[in-house]
């Protein structure tokens, strides 16, 4: 055996540790963009109405992307496009109105990231009706310490909050609205798009249904302030454009279960910067229903893994 075989093997080790290194910044500023969507939206309430900030965020976004979409196609089919403005519907419009108005509302912008992170448990309830399969056992016993775990974070913020009860009940909404589009999307024989046409369409397609609660709410021209801007740009490119690329960058450097692991990370990440921007409770109580609740979202997310016919 030659001096450079003998060396090889203590010279992968600096690359491991490098590449480990690298994934770990990855799945760090995952965590940080991904906790970015609930920490922009309660910035930019201070500066307008939350359905002019929805219309904003998705007709940005949708705009910024539309010429990729368009030069770098693939040709769009009409029904494609139809599908996606469905899943646009209920993905974007459905899911980010839940969750912005509970937080305009005044609910915990840390609470409302830990409802909202509980898709598992939505995914699992409504895989019944929809694909026809019925909770194990396992998911069960998940579901119950996941939603106990809700109860107990939320059990204090409703003590000292001035919020009313039904806008807990917001995010719930949501997080089942984007539930029934990802059980859609799994079970629709429609071919799948390129990520950015796909979100082209979506956020288009929310940002035309934002409009009309917009215009109620008294417009929908932009409000020429700082805040609206930055909390806009910061939605469309930190929370939008980043959260998405890095989501599916670490998909590839990475598994599905160890980037859906990182992700729930993102309840305690936006709750303590929640608590350092806006003085938002934070409490023991918040924090013990956090840890009990993840622990049932891994139950779930970990029983979901049948193996492939």
């Amino acid at each position: 055996m030659s001096p450079t075989d003998l060396a090889a093997p203590s010279s992968l080790r600096p690359n491991r540790l490098w590449a480990l290194g690298i994934l770990v910044l990855l799945e760090a500023a995952l965590v940080v963009s991904w906790s970015a969507g609930f920490i922009g939206v309660r910035f930019a309430s201070d500066h307008a109405p939350i359905f002019l900030i929805l219309f904003w965020r998705s007709l940005v976004s949708g705009l910024v992307l539309l010429p990729f979409a368009l030069a770098l196609g693939p040709r769009m089919r009409g029904r494609d496009i139809a599908f996606q403005m469905l899943l646009g519907a209920l993905a974007m419009a459905g899911y980010l109105s839940g969750f912005a108005l509970a937080i305009g509302l005044g609910v915990p912008t840390g609470l409302v990231a830990l409802i909202t992170d509980m898709l598992p448990l939505a995914v699992a309830f409504l895989s019944w009706p929809i694909l026809g399969q019925a909770l194990t056992g396992r998911q069960w016993i998940g579901s119950f310490i996941g939603l106990a775990g809700v109860l107990i974070a939320s059990g204090w913020s409703l003590e000292v909050g001035h919020v009313p009860l039904w806008a807990y009940g917001l995010p719930v909404l949501g997080t089942l609205s984007l539930a029934l589009a990802t059980l859609l999307q799994k079970r629709s024989p429609v071919n799948a798009m390129p990520v950015y046409q796909s979100l082209c369409i979506q956020c288009l397609s929310a940002a035309a249904i934002f409009a009309v609660p917009a215009w109620h709410e008294g417009g929908v021209l932009p409000v020429l302030d700082r805040g609206f801007i930055g909390g806009i740009l910061w939605l469309v490119f930190v929370a939008t454009f980043g959260a998405w690329s890095l989501y599916y960058l670490a998909l590839r450097k990475s598994s599905p279960a160890r980037v859906t692991a990182v992700l729930y990370l993102s309840p305690p990440v936006t709750m303590v910067w929640a608590w350092l921007m806006f003085g938002e409770p934070l409490s023991w109580a918040m924090a013990g229903g956090l840890v009990v609740s993840l622990a049932g979202i891994l139950i779930v997310a970990k029983s979901q893994a049948p193996a492939r016919p």
